[in-house]
């Protein structure tokens, strides 16, 4: 099978669960047999336009424009208008121009064309505006897909009430639990006597990592609590405090030794997809405290505590009742669900029934 995978970001050069999943699947699809090619932004100018990697090959165009971080590169739209040895069009995440021109390609080509919704609201502009977009052009990218990919039965419903009909299968987003476990060293960047509190993720309003700093400080006065900071993002300058530590943006490989360092995971986000943080944090056996958004509480369960969004006294409570072991095994809650190898298969067999 002859796959183009549209992606506006890839990892390694973007950071990040969403880029992280486009880089896996490409890279175990071609370990299956399958022919993969990645179209995206090149935002690096030392990175060559075409690459071979991991088995698979990553085609890169530059931007002519950042519309509210949204990229436009007239390259990824001649590409596709003229990709026609493809079996399969795989397109990430509806908020993406890119992703915009292939449901246009699918429109007037005969290609199935897959949608990846990575989460319904951006990072980085307010929620009305997406919420617009989500009930005009976002509506009319996803019906143009022949299949939708949602992480959960909540976030299928969720796109549903868009008026959005083209099928739609939920298939999780499965975290390698052999790497993530809690067994196993833990990360010498982190030293500290008291509790230690991470949040992992973009340094971004949508994150609201100012709510993690906010209630980490009260824990400071009353526990010695300290809040380790993985990730970068223009809010950091604004995040500084005596209880905060930042470790910078880690390479995935060092990611399982931090979490096994933690004692919670702290993720106060408006808007999210289905984390892979909180799943790898939970399958390293680290208790989460997350906003309460309804396609996440469900996954969280008795392994962590949910909260509403920008309540920073509840996760103050949440992070003492964590702390206080008050919630059941974080692993047991994951482990089974959500496997990577079983996300990889499900994804493909759609592909190759399309």
């Amino acid at each position: 099978m002859r796959i183009l995978r549209v992606a506006q970001k890839v990892y390694p050069e973007v950071p990040g669960g969403g880029t992280y999943h486009v880089h896996a699947m490409s890279r175990d699809q071609a370990a299956m047999g399958h022919e993969v090619t990645v179209l995206t932004i090149r935002r690096d100018p030392d990175r060559p336009s075409i690459e071979q990697r991991d088995g698979y090959t990553v085609v890169r165009f530059d931007p002519v424009a950042a519309p509210l971080g949204n990229d436009v590169s007239p390259g990824v739209a001649q590409f596709l208008a003229r990709a026609s040895e493809f079996d399969v069009v795989h397109a990430h995440s509806h908020l993406y121009f890119s992703t915009n021109l292939a449901a246009l390609r699918r429109r007037v080509g005969d290609t199935p064309l897959a949608i990846t919704n990575h989460g319904l609201y951006s990072q980085n502009a307010p929620e009305w505006v997406f919420d617009l977009y989500l009930r005009t052009i976002g509506r009319w990218t996803f019906n143009r897909a022949d299949t939708i990919f949602c992480y959960t039965d909540e976030d299928r419903d969720r796109v549903q009430e868009f008026g959005v009909d083209s099928r739609i299968e939920a298939v999780h987003n499965g975290i390698d639990t052999e790497r993530f476990r809690p067994d196993g060293p833990e990360s010498d960047r982190i030293d500290h006597d008291g509790p230690v509190v991470l949040f992992v993720g973009r340094l971004v309003e949508g994150k609201r990592p100012g709510d993690a700093v906010a209630a980490v400080s009260q824990l400071a006065e009353t526990r010695n609590a300290k809040l380790y900071v993985a990730g970068e993002g223009p809010l950091r300058s604004e995040l500084a405090a005596d209880h905060v530590e930042f470790l910078g943006q880690l390479p995935y490989e060092a990611m399982p030794a931090v979490y096994r360092a933690a004692d919670a995971l702290v993720l106060p986000s408006r808007a999210e997809g289905l984390p892979r943080t909180v799943l790898e944090a939970m399958a390293s056996g680290v208790p989460v405290v997350v906003s309460d958004l309804e396609q996440v509480a469900p996954v969280v369960g008795d392994g962590g505590v949910t909260v509403p969004v920008g309540d920073v006294d509840g996760f103050v409570a949440g992070l003492e009742t964590v702390l206080d072991g008050g919630v059941g095994d974080p692993r047991a809650q994951v482990a089974g669900q959500f496997d990577w190898a079983e996300t990889v298969e499900r994804t493909t067999a759609v592909l190759e029934e399309l």
